[in-house]
């Protein structure tokens, strides 16, 4: 359901004079969303809807496709020629001082950048200043409500305990068959995510070796893919229950295949250990305190602690990507490596923070999912946090 009055109140809350939708033919995923377009539904010609912060919206649409935006509230202008395209525009946004698009400035955010340039320029040319939708984009499209928090927490216990399946499997099979084919593991998690009613997008990675030293590995396809005694295992799997509107659980965990760990393991997943928390600290430090919390101080914070270890150059992806109906959602990513990030950490939204040091022969990430929820206070869910390499062999 549109929700003007709560996307009004937004643009006051967030110091916006109006949010300018547009489209080309599918050219902006993110407006057609938030304008309720169906899936499928492509028009041949331009079309703008106005919100103002204040006032009734104005949708702008071409006399052969004049109702392409009759389910949205508001008045109408139709036009024919681009004259009247850029009259209509103008008369909508020349009193705006700031105006919400979706726009990056430098396309710092390419998930934010799906204007074009050309575009900006005419609207800018009428006088206001185009800023980011980012927050608003998020709030309509990452913010989860009481029920998708309850399914997240479910998943949650699925996906946490895949793993002691998973390391009791590598284990069984290892003493009586001498190792185990990553892809066998990966099916087990497979059939434990289908007996608990969950789903996922791709099934998860399993790499041994120098293949957890690849963030995003296609399991089974590396030269050496049989799991043995004395080997490093990662393990990343994601899924959500298999309901309408449900939510992602994204957990990354490590194991060695022995008793006991060797130190060279365990010196690196210290490391990478102490950067998560210390992305969770300061995601708890910004909302006790009511600070603005941008998405890339996360990442610089987890960040800084393996560039202090000299590891800084073997962390080569951001640390979190925002996490919804997708596992990769519309939300704030805590990035400030890929991407400059300046959407903020908003309340009802939740963001996996994963640091990893990938080596030639092996990688450690250790993921977790963090969910602040709408009075401020932040979760950890997916179980305890990891704080140890598992000794495999030990199950």
């Amino acid at each position: 359901m549109f929700q003007l009055d709560k996307i009004q109140q937004s643009l006051v809350d967030f110091g916006f004079d109006g949010w300018l939708l547009y489209d080309f033919r599918g050219s902006n995923e993110l407006a057609r969303r938030i304008m309720h377009i169906p899936t499928g539904s492509m028009g041949s010609r331009r079309y703008l809807y106005f919100i103002p912060a204040v006032g009734k919206p104005m949708r702008i649409v071409h006399r052969i496709e004049d109702t392409a935006l009759d389910h949205l509230p508001g008045d109408k202008t139709i036009y024919l020629r681009w004259q009247e395209l850029e009259a209509a525009i103008e008369h909508c946004v020349s009193p705006c001082k700031r105006l919400a698009m979706e726009y990056s400035p430098g396309n710092g955010n390419p998930y934010m950048s799906k204007v074009d340039a050309g575009t900006i320029e005419l609207v800018r040319s009428f006088g206001p200043e185009i800023c980011s939708s980012g927050d608003l984009i998020q709030l309509f499209e990452a913010t989860w409500d009481e029920e998708q928090w309850a399914m997240h927490l479910e998943a949650a216990v699925h996906t946490n305990s895949s793993f002691d399946l998973a390391w009791s499997f590598i284990a069984e099979q290892v003493r009586t068959q001498g190792g185990v084919e990553e892809l066998a593991v990966q099916d087990l998690i497979m059939d434990h995510f289908a007996r608990n009613n969950l789903t996922t997008y791709h099934p998860p990675i399993v790499g041994r070796g120098p293949h957890s030293g690849m963030p995003h590995y296609e399991t089974g396809t590396g030269e050496d893919t049989l799991i043995r005694e004395g080997d490093f295992v990662l393990i990343d799997q994601w899924a959500k229950c298999n309901r309408p509107r449900s939510v992602y659980s994204d957990l990354t965990r490590t194991g060695f295949v022995g008793t006991s760990v060797p130190e060279k393991y365990t010196q690196i997943f210290n490391i990478v250990a102490s950067a998560r928390d210390a992305g969770i600290a300061r995601v708890r430090q910004a909302f006790a305190t009511g600070e603005t919390l941008l998405g890339g101080q996360v990442d610089d914070a987890v960040r800084a602690v393996i560039d202090d270890a000299g590891y800084g150059q073997y962390f080569g992806h951001r640390t979190g990507h925002s996490i919804g109906q997708e596992v990769h959602g519309n939300g704030a990513n805590m990035d400030n490596l890929e991407t400059r990030e300046d959407r903020r950490v908003l309340p009802g939204t939740c963001f996996s923070i994963e640091p990893g040091i990938y080596l030639p022969e092996f990688g450690v990430r250790s993921e977790v999912d963090v969910f602040v929820d709408w009075s401020g206070e932040v979760h950890v869910t997916g179980g305890d946090l990891q704080q140890e390499i598992v000794p495999i062999l030990t199950r």
